[in-house]
Order: C-alpha cells, then sequence, then structure tokens
C-alpha cells in the first residue's frame, strides 16, 4: 500500500490476516481506492468467512480444479450423410 498500489493480491492468507490488511487499508488516507483480493486457498468452505472480512474480489479456483473435462470433437463432412460417430 505505501508503494502506491491500486491493487493487491492477499495470497494464501488465513482470514485473521485478510481483517488486519482490511484494518490497515481503513486507516489510510484513500485506501478505499485500493482493491483487495483474496486468492489461493480459497475453498468453497473458507469462501463465506473471506467475504465476510471485506475483501472487494475472490478468486476461487475450488471452482475450476476440479471440473471434469468436455470432449468437443467436430466432424465436418461434405456429404448429406450421417457422421459415423
Amino acid at each position: 500500500m505505501e508503494a502506491g498500489a491500486g491493487w493487491l493480491m492477499l495470497d494464501n492468507m488465513e482470514v485473521a490476516d485478510i481483517e488486519e490488511v482490511m484494518r490497515m487499508r481503513a486507516g489510510r488516507s484513500g485506501g478505499s481506492e485500493i482493491l483487495l483480493e483474496a486468492s489461493g486457498n480459497v475453498t468453497l468452505d473458507r469462501v463465506r468467512a473471506i467475504a465476510d472480512a471485506g475483501v472487494d474480489l475472490i478468486s476461487i479456483g475450488a471452482l475450476t480444479h476440479s471440473a471434469p473435462a468436455l470432449d468437443l470433437t467436430m466432424l465436418i463432412t461434405m456429404d448429406a450423410a450421417p457422421c459415423p460417430r
């Protein structure tokens, strides 16, 4: 914050540490203009507590880490016959 960052990523932080950063930002003149984003180790179990801490943004990798893959194959033919698959 002292270096003039406009956006800070709070990566892999405990909720108590996030709350401390929130207090630091609140105590700064113009601090509300600094965006704070929580990321890293944000699980669906922890997201409510992190949101309640007051951050502006939350990145939840758990939404995509275990998402099943979808295999999309596009078979294009010039024939009017149906695709063999």
